[in-house]
């Protein structure tokens, strides 16, 4: 019998883009595995790209919501679909509380928040054995005692041809058999994530005078830098920042011949999409998360004052990615040719 799976999903970009390293362990194992993930609607674009996943299933709280009325009554849907088990990816005690009210027989989780009664298979988390979140995830699909397997399986989205042709009709960006640059200059967490808009128009004006294109990507909270970028660069790059979709953020990032990005939701999607791409951190660390492709460089400084993990400068100064400069930024995408 088909065992099946409702893996309880992350919320951010990012987090869902690495929990397929979960989904395709779980399919290495056993191929007929049928797996559902409960998650937040807007992160169907991301799981409707997966193929290992057989249906998303819609969260209708939001974070920090408890909704009681709303969880017993998703709890008692999910209980007809007969799940053998559940694999809770947050660590929250809300998050486990559904497959709990549902009654799935296993339910797997990290011990936290005070949680550990709604789980029956719970584990406790060793930083030193698993850094990486992708690390963590993968280890609730395997036995307690099961080692991780020796290659990672990295995100890798299925694309439609149809939905990239939509996409560039219904965008229209410059798209003429030139080599495209993608620029994602924003990040959700703060400004100490951001590397200056001033040195991306830089890059963007060089790759520019190259014979490139160059493309905008971010969300309608973004604007104020890629206006930015688009006034030092006199509005010579496509600007599809705040317009797009999630479905059309990915197709149209799919066209590109390579990313310049933030640690930010979009380096991790354009790491699934196998993009060459230079991945740029100032307060955080890719030691946890870093980006899933073996196309990735990322430039980082060491100073002692870095990784901080603060959405601001404490010291005002932003050296971490200040003295991160754009000739470090253009040799490395020197290297790529399209020249």
């Amino acid at each position: 019998m088909t065992d099946r799976i409702l893996i309880i999903g992350p919320a951010w970009v990012g987090d869902m883009v690495m929990a397929q390293t979960l989904f395709k362990l779980l399919k290495s194992k056993q191929p007929d595995v049928m797996i559902d993930v409960l998650a937040s609607r807007w992160t169907f674009s991301l799981l409707g790209r997966m193929p290992e996943v057989a249906k998303a299933i819609e969260m209708p709280i939001g974070h920090g919501e408890l909704k009681l009325k709303t969880r017993f009554a998703l709890a008692r849907a999910l209980a007809k679909e007969n799940y053998d088990q559940a694999i809770v990816l947050p660590n929250s005690f809300k998050s486990a509380l559904i497959p709990w009210l549902a009654r799935i027989p296993k339910r797997t989780g990290w011990v936290g928040e005070g949680r550990y009664f709604l789980l029956n298979d719970s584990r406790r988390l060793d930083k030193n054995r698993y850094p990486l979140m992708i690390e963590q995830y993968m280890a609730l699909g395997l036995t307690k005692d099961e080692p991780l397997p020796i290659k990672y399986p990295y995100p890798a989205f299925h694309l439609k041809k149809e939905d990239q042709a939509a996409a560039l009709l219904k965008y229209s960006p410059t798209y003429r058999g030139r080599p495209i640059l993608a620029l994602c200059a924003g990040a959700e967490f703060g400004p100490a994530k951001r590397w200056p808009a001033e040195y991306y128009a830089d890059v963007a004006r060089q790759k520019l005078a190259d014979g490139w294109d160059v493309w905008l990507f971010g969300s309608p909270n973004d604007l104020p830098i890629t206006e930015r970028i688009m006034a030092l660069t006199d509005d010579r790059c496509d600007h599809l920042a705040g317009r797009l979709e999630l479905a059309e953020t990915i197709d149209l990032l799919s066209l590109t011949s390579g990313v310049v990005t933030n640690d930010s939701g979009l380096m991790h999607i354009a790491a699934a999409l196998n993009k060459p791409l230079v991945a740029l951190y100032g307060a955080t660390s890719p030691a946890f998360t870093p980006p899933l492709s073996e196309g990735a460089t990322i430039l980082k400084l060491k100073l002692e004052c870095s990784p901080c993990k603060q959405r601001t400068c404490i010291f005002g100064h932003y050296r971490c990615l200040r003295d991160l400069t754009p000739d470090r930024v253009l040799k490395t995408l020197s290297a790529w040719g399209h020249e």
